[in-house]
């Protein structure tokens, strides 16, 4: 059964989909049936792995809204290893009409529990706010990963974003726990950033991940050509930070399985 985590932010601009697309991609490198979500109306995660959502018969909003069976709509992804299961334009209507459906903040749920025993990991990138579209995605997750920008203000919205957490824990998804925060965007000759790292493993001890993800103009062009950082540039930065990402992942979940059958 797929463990199924959520990549949220509230902020944009923080790579979350840059940091979904290439966890989903060095999962699936690494062996793993991997499927990735585009939960966000904008279709980054999408048009990332060179979708056009314009011309797209059937997205997730037909699986959460109109019932589609989500098989129906899993796109196979031939550069990246993984499945996906792309957003629509039609998504961006669905945090309206989710909130006239009974247990709406379940439908992302009830849409994943059909598949999950497809997949070892079904990753999903959320929207860049807390809204009822992200609430779905929390609900349906056993984990939370944060990306965090190592900017000024990275910090800021960061308490909102984890009581956001606690509250769908308490009173929706009892399970629900953080896997931890990345930092992304890292420039290790800039003071600022530097800072931002020691402050963030201050004030969480234990839940920043090792591996920083540098700023690299070759991720930011990854995207562009429809391509993971793993198919577009082998050789750069940026790929050996998000293999080492996957690989803290893997170690994560090989420690909590331990635990558990002990």
């Amino acid at each position: 059964m797929a463990k199924i985590i959520s990549l949220i932010n509230q902020k944009g601009g923080v790579g979350k989909t840059t940091t979904a697309i290439n966890i989903a991609t060095y999962l699936a490198d690494a062996g793993k049936l991997v499927l990735l979500v585009d939960l966000d109306p904008q279709g980054n995660a999408s048009s990332g792995l060179g979708i056009d959502i314009r011309n797209l018969d059937k997205g997730l909003y037909h699986s959460l809204i109109g019932g589609e069976h989500p098989r129906n709509i899993i796109i196979k992804s031939k550069s990246s290893g993984h499945d996906l299961m792309p957003a629509s334009q039609d998504l961006a209507g669905a945090g309206i009409e989710l909130v006239h459906f009974d247990n709406r903040e379940f439908k992302l749920y009830d849409v994943l529990r059909q598949i999950r025993t497809d997949y070892d990991y079904i990753i999903i990138d959320s929207p860049p706010s807390l809204g009822l579209l992200t609430i779905n995605g929390l609900v349906a997750s056993d984990e939370v990963l944060i990306p965090v920008q190592t900017e000024y203000y990275a910090l800021e919205g960061l308490s909102q974003l984890l009581q956001t957490i606690d509250l769908v824990k308490k009173h929706l998804q009892p399970n629900l726990s953080i896997m931890g925060a990345v930092l992304t965007m890292y420039d290790r000759r800039n003071r600022l950033a530097r800072q931002v790292v020691r402050e963030m493993r201050n004030h969480f001890p234990g839940h920043v991940f090792d591996s920083i993800i540098p700023r690299s103009v070759r991720l930011a062009e990854a995207p562009s050509f429809g391509k993971s950082i793993l198919s577009f540039d082998s050789l750069s930065k940026g790929k050996r930070s998000y293999k080492n990402l996957a690989r803290e992942i893997l170690e994560k979940d090989n420690k909590q399985k331990k635990s558990f059958t002990v």
